[in-house]
């Protein structure tokens, strides 16, 4: 059986550099399929689909709502075709009710142990509209290893510098952030996979840097530490979303070789400022998420901030709007609200306002946002701040002997400037 996996394009964020990372989800899904099924995997943001090319089913996967009119319009033609389209992925379970006006099947939830059944039923001519095990997750253990060889690999670099690989060591996140869908999507229990077998993916990756995308690392001390301990031996680098900052995480950590971590910076506390200085004095960088637009933001307190992360000396920023995706506690509150601007699924990039702010108008919000990348980025613009956080790697392998040395050639060519 010959199946077309597509992961559809959309445009980044504005101000964003414009490199592109692995997907996660289609890889992790591609693991599940059964040996048969010969999988053709199209990256929409650096292939061009072909629809002549003869395939049995079509699979659509999408993580971001931005994705989703496209994955659409994708399917509708294949279907057109009379070719039979199944979606799946995280921007599919939040927009499922739609999306399964544009597929012959939805599938919701967690792939591990169920494609065998999905597939059957297609060969029967027998398959059903919506396979929904949102509330029915499988065993944590049976996930194995992505299936990274679908990928091209040539395409995942920016300028000759090849980006990190994408992995997780869990699922399901216990804390319920108001912006935030993965409550809903993946469970409020944390669901660790086995270290061992999350070490040995890791090990299996061939590639020294790696981006662990779990929702967050910092829940449950004990499992942290027992996951970077396993992990020094690697030697690889890498980032990640928070990790706990007690001083004998952030020392293992360390010590497996933490390159930066993404941390949400929600207000001008000392806490904030004592938790990057923790990060640093661990030789751990920090890139900033900083979202704009809660009820709680005056104008004042937005410039306040954008002056705070200046003073404690972010390695990188990056600024979005609240953005009421669905299945948030966000969206219930601004849906019943009244104050949803629009429902474009398209303009939900988090770098457009789509709501009515409570302390100032749509237009401000977006001016202010603007003001707020302008601001942090004019003493040293992103391309610079970004070189540096490069360094950063380059100098940990280089400590531990696993520096490529053609990547420094490289990376100074694709920052225009040089090292001595």
């Amino acid at each position: 059986m010959k199946f077309k996996l597509i992961y559809p394009k959309w445009h980044k964020l504005s101000r964003q550099t414009e490199f592109h990372l692995p997907p996660h989800g289609p890889v992790v899904f591609a693991a599940t399929l059964p040996d048969y099924v010969d999988v053709d995997f199209i990256d929409e943001n650096l292939q061009e689909i072909d629809f002549d090319e003869e395939v049995d089913f079509v699979g659509i996967s999408m993580m971001l709502t931005v994705q989703v009119k496209r994955g659409w319009e994708i399917a509708d033609r294949y279907r057109e075709k009379g070719i039979k389209v199944i979606f799946g992925g995280i921007s599919t379970m939040l927009h499922a009710e739609e999306t399964m006006q544009h597929a012959d099947a939805v599938f919701l939830g967690e792939a591990e142990t169920r494609m065998e059944q999905v597939l059957e039923d297609f060969r029967n001519n027998e398959l059903k509209p919506l396979y929904n095990y949102m509330d029915d997750r499988p065993d944590i253990s049976l996930v194995g290893p992505a299936r990274r060889d679908i990928l091209n690999r040539q395409l995942y670099n920016y300028k000759g510098v090849q980006m990190v690989d994408l992995m997780h060591a869990s699922r399901g996140c216990k804390f319920n952030c108001y912006p935030c869908a993965v409550a809903y999507l993946g469970g409020r229990s944390f669901r660790p996979r086995p270290i061992d077998v999350a070490v040995a993916e890791m090990a299996g990756i061939d590639n020294n840097r790696l981006f662990i995308v779990d929702n967050s690392l910092a829940q449950d001390t004990q499992w942290e530490k027992d996951l970077f301990r396993e992990m020094i031996p690697l030697k690889k680098k890498w980032c990640s979303h928070p990790i706990e900052d007690k001083p004998e995480v952030l020392d293992l950590a360390a010590q497996a070789g933490a390159w930066y971590v993404y941390q949400a910076v929600f207000d001008t506390s000392d806490y904030i400022k004592e938790r990057i200085k923790r990060y640093h004095d661990h030789g751990i960088g920090v890139e900033g998420t900083i979202l704009l637009g809660l009820d709680s933001h005056s104008e004042d307190f937005i410039k306040e901030l954008i002056d705070f992360l200046l003073e404690i000396e972010l390695d990188l920023a990056e600024f979005t709007v609240l953005t009421p995706f669905p299945h948030t506690k966000a969206f219930k509150e601004l849906d019943a609200q009244k104050r949803i601007l629009t429902y474009d699924w398209n303009e939900y990039s988090a770098d457009q306002v789509v709501f009515q702010p409570k302390q100032m108008s749509a237009e401000r919000l977006q001016e202010l946002l603007d003001y707020a990348w302008n601001s942090f980025y004019h003493d040293e613009p992103q391309e610079v701040k970004m070189f540096k956080l490069f360094q950063q790697v380059v100098q940990k392998e280089m400590a531990d002997n696993t520096f490529v040395p053609r990547d420094r050639t490289l990376a100074d060519q694709a920052f225009g400037r040089t090292t001595r």
